[in-house]
C-alpha cells in the first residue's frame, strides 16, 4: 500500500481501537439493535441519523453520507493525515511499533508542532517554577489562599512565570525554539527594537488544553496589582476561545459516565467545583457560550447544568446561554446561586456539601429560570406590565415539546396571577397553533434561511436508479461479506460492472480477497484511497440484509447486469446505423431512435 505502513500494522491498531469506544469519545452513542445511533458530529443536526455498526467496525450517516473505520473517523474529526491517525490510534492503545515512529519521525516538523512542543515544555517549567522557586511562593501562597489543594495545583497542572523579562526567552532559546515563532504564537511579546521578553511574566498560569490533553494556551493572572487581571494566549489556529472549553479533556469520561455537563463561567470556578466533588464541570474562556461550544456539548450529552455568576451579567449570559442550547436540543437546568455569588466564592463559604445539595442537586429547570428571569423587565405591581410578561411566559411556554410540562407550567402561572386555566390554555393554544402554520408554510415553500443552512437528503431518498444499478450495489453489498459469493461473480463476469465506481471497488475486493483476508469491511476500507469510494463500501456494508443468497438470485443479479451490458452494445450499435440513416431515409432512422428509446426503457425497468 502506498501509506508506507503495513497491512499487518494497519490490521493490529484496528483491532485494538474499537471503533464504538473511539466514536463514544466524540458522541453520545445509544445502541438500537445491532447498531449504535447519537448526533453526527460531521454536520448539524438535532435527530441521530450517524451510526456505528460494532459488528463491521464501520460509522455512517443516513444525513451527510460520510462512513468509514476507525482510521478514518480520526482522520475525520482531528484534521489528521493517514500517518497522524495511525500515530495517534498506536498511542491511544499504547501500542509501540517501530515502523510507525520510523515513518512518522520523518515528517517535516511545521510550525504547529513546534508551537505545540513549546507549549508542553512551558506547561512543564511553569508548573516546576511554582513549586520549587522561590519567586513562585507568593503565587503558591495566592492558590492556597483560594482554596486550592495541591492535589488540584498538580492534575491541572497550575504554574507561575517569573517576573523575569529573558528567563523564559532563554529557556525557549536553549530548547532550540526560534523567538519569533514563539512570538507569533503569543508565547512571547516582541518590541519594536527587536527585543523579545514573556507575555506572561508575574502572572499565575493556567494551562489550557484541547480535548486530546495538549496544551494550546494560557491563561495567567496577577498576584500583584499589574493590569489586567487576566490575560489570554491570543487567538490562533491552535487556540480558539470559541471552541475550547476548559477542562473538557479532564471532565470527558465523568460527562459521559454521567450524562451531564456542568457549565462554569470560569477556570477557578471548575476547579473549585471539581474540589466540591461536581468532575463534569467545564468553561468557557472568558467569552459567552458560542454555537460551536453548544453543538459540542450536545454532541455528549443530552442535559446541561449551567451554574454562572449569580449577579446581573451571569443571569444575562445564562439567559444567553439557554436559547443556543435549546436550538442543539439540550435539556437545560440552572443552578440558583445567591446574588452576587460565583461558585468559586459560595464553596469557600459554604462548603461543598451545601454547593452539592443546594446548589446542583436543587438547579432549576429551564422554565423555572426563564419564569423568574423574565419577571426583571416588568413591574409587576403595574395591570399591563403583569399581562405583557404572562404574554412573554406563554410565548415560551409554547416553545416546550412535552404536553405534560407545558400544562404544569401553565397551571403555575395561571395560580400565581389569579387567572383563569381556560383562559391561558386558549392563548397557549393559539400560539401552538400560529406556530404549526408557519411550520407547514416553511415545509411547503422550503428553506427560507437564505440558503445558508446546508440540506443534507439521505441517498435512500434520491430518484429510484435503475434495476441493473440496484443489482450492482446489492451483489456488491453480498460480496462484501460472503468471499464465495465474491468469487463466483469473479467467475462468471469479473470486474465488468456498469458503473465505474462499482468496477474499481470490485477490482480492489478481489486482490483483497486473494491475499488471505477475511470479509472485513472496515479491514477492506483501509484498502481503498478514494474517500467516496470508502463511503459507498460502508453504504453497502450497512444494508440491513440476512447475508444469505439463493444461487437463484445471484444468477439473477448476474443477469441484469450482464442485460445491460449487451443493451449498452445494442443501442451502440443502433445509433451508429441511425446516423448513417438520418440523411438517406429519415423514417428508417425514426423507427430506429424509438427502439432505442424502448430498450433503454426496458433496461429501466429491468425487463
Amino acid at each position: 500500500m502506498a501509506n508506507q505502513v503495513s497491512d499487518e500494522t494497519i490490521e493490529s491498531l484496528r483491532q485494538a481501537n474499537d471503533v464504538v469506544d473511539v466514536v463514544g469519545e466524540y458522541v453520545q452513542l445509544k445502541k438500537q439493535g445491532r447498531n449504535y445511533f447519537g448526533l453526527c458530529p460531521f454536520h448539524s443536526e438535532n435527530t441521530p441519523s450517524f451510526s456505528v455498526n460494532q459488528d463491521k467496525q464501520i460509522y455512517h450517516c443516513f444525513g451527510c453520507g460520510k462512513g468509514g473505520n476507525v482510521i478514518t473517523f480520526i482522520m475525520e474529526m482531528e484534521g489528521y493525515s493517514f500517518q497522524q491517525a495511525i500515530q495517534h490510534l498506536a498511542e491511544k492503545s499504547g501500542q509501540s511499533i517501530p515502523e510507525i515512529k520510523e515513518s512518522f519521525n520523518e515528517k517535516v516538523n511545521t510550525e504547529e508542532q513546534t508551537v505545540l512542543d513549546a507549549y508542553q515544555w512551558l506547561v512543564k517549567l511553569y508548573h516546576h517554577l511554582l513549586r520549587h522557586s522561590k519567586d513562585g511562593k507568593q503565587a503558591l501562597q495566592y492558590l492556597y489562599d483560594r482554596g486550592f489543594s495541591d492535589e488540584a495545583i498538580d492534575l491541572f497542572q497550575i504554574g507561575y512565570s517569573p517576573t523575569s523579562k529573558d528567563f523564559i526567552v532563554q529557556f525557549l532559546s536553549n530548547k532550540g525554539f526560534h523567538k519569533q515563532i514563539m512570538a507569533n504564537a503569543g508565547l512571547l511579546n516582541a518590541t519594536n527594537d527587536g527585543n523579545y521578553y514573556d507575555r506572561f511574566q508575574g502572572r499565575v498560569i493556567f494551562p489550557i488544553r484541547n480535548h486530546l490533553g495538549k496544551a494550546v494556551g494560557f491563561v495567567g493572572r496577577t498576584v500583584s496589582d499589574q493590569e489586567p487581571k487576566y490575560l489570554n494566549s491570543p487567538e490562533s489556529s491552535l487556540f480558539k476561545k470559541s471552541k475550547l472549553l476548559y477542562n473538557f479533556d479532564l471532565a470527558r469520561s465523568e460527562i459521559r459516565k454521567k450524562g451531564e455537563v456542568v457549565l462554569f463561567e470560569g477556570s477557578a470556578d471548575v476547579i473549585s467545583a471539581h474540589q466540591a466533588g461536581v468532575t463534569n464541570g467545564v468553561a468557557s474562556l472568558g467569552t459567552s457560550l458560542t454555537e460551536s461550544h453548544a453543538s459540542l456539548l450536545r454532541r455528549y450529552v443530552d442535559t446541561v447544568l449551567i451554574c454562572y455568576d449569580g449577579d446581573n451579567a451571569g443571569l444575562n449570559a445564562t439567559y444567553k446561554a439557554i436559547q443556543l442550547l435549546k436550538k442543539t436540543g439540550c435539556t437545560v437546568k440552572v443552578a440558583a446561586l445567591p446574588y452576587k455569588y460565583d461558585p468559586d466564592q459560595y464553596i469557600q463559604e459554604y462548603g461543598k456539601n451545601k454547593f452539592q445539595e443546594q446548589v446542583i442537586d436543587a438547579a432549576d429547570t429551564e422554565m423555572v429560570f426563564l419564569m423568574k428571569y423574565l419577571k426583571k423587565n416588568f413591574n409587576l405591581k403595574l395591570e399591563g406590565d403583569r399581562l405583557q410578561y404572562v404574554e412573554r411566559v406563554i410565548e415560551e411556554i409554547a416553545s416546550l415539546e412535552s404536553s405534560i410540562e407545558r400544562d404544569h407550567y401553565l397551571r403555575a402561572l395561571s395560580e400565581e396571577f389569579n387567572l383563569t386555566y381556560d383562559a391561558l390554555s386558549q392563548e397557549l393554544n393559539a400560539r401552538l397553533l400560529n406556530g404549526k402554520k408557519n411550520d407547514d408554510n416553511r415545509a411547503m415553500f422550503g428553506n427560507t434561511n437564505g440558503g445558508n443552512q446546508p440540506q443534507y437528503i439521505p441517498k435512500s431518498a434520491n430518484v429510484l436508479s435503475p434495476a441493473y444499478q440496484n443489482a450492482e450495489r446489492r451483489l456488491l453489498a453480498f460480496m462484501l461479506q460472503n468471499g464465495q459469493i465474491a468469487e463466483k461473480v469473479k467467475e462468471t463476469i469479473g470486474s465488468r460492472f456498469n458503473l465505474e465506481q462499482h468496477q474499481i471497488i470490485v477490482t480492489h475486493l478481489y486482490g483483497y480477497y486473494e491475499e488471505g483476508n477475511p470479509p472485513d469491511p472496515s479491514h477492506f476500507i483501509s484498502y481503498l484511497n478514494d474517500a467516496s469510494l470508502q463511503q459507498t463500501v460502508v453504504e453497502l456494508s450497512m444494508m440491513d440484509y440476512s447475508w444469505e443468497m439463493s444461487e437463484k438470485e445471484l444468477q439473477d443479479y448476474i443477469h441484469l447486469i450482464q442485460s445491460e451490458q449487451t443493451d449498452k452494445e445494442r443501442i451502440n450499435q443502433l445509433q451508429r446505423k441511425m446516423k448513417q440513416l438520418e440523411k438517406t431515409d429519415p423514417k428508417e432512422a425514426a423507427k430506429i431512435a424509438m427502439e432505442i428509446i424502448q430498450i433503454k426503457q426496458q433496461s429501466k425497468n429491468g425487463s
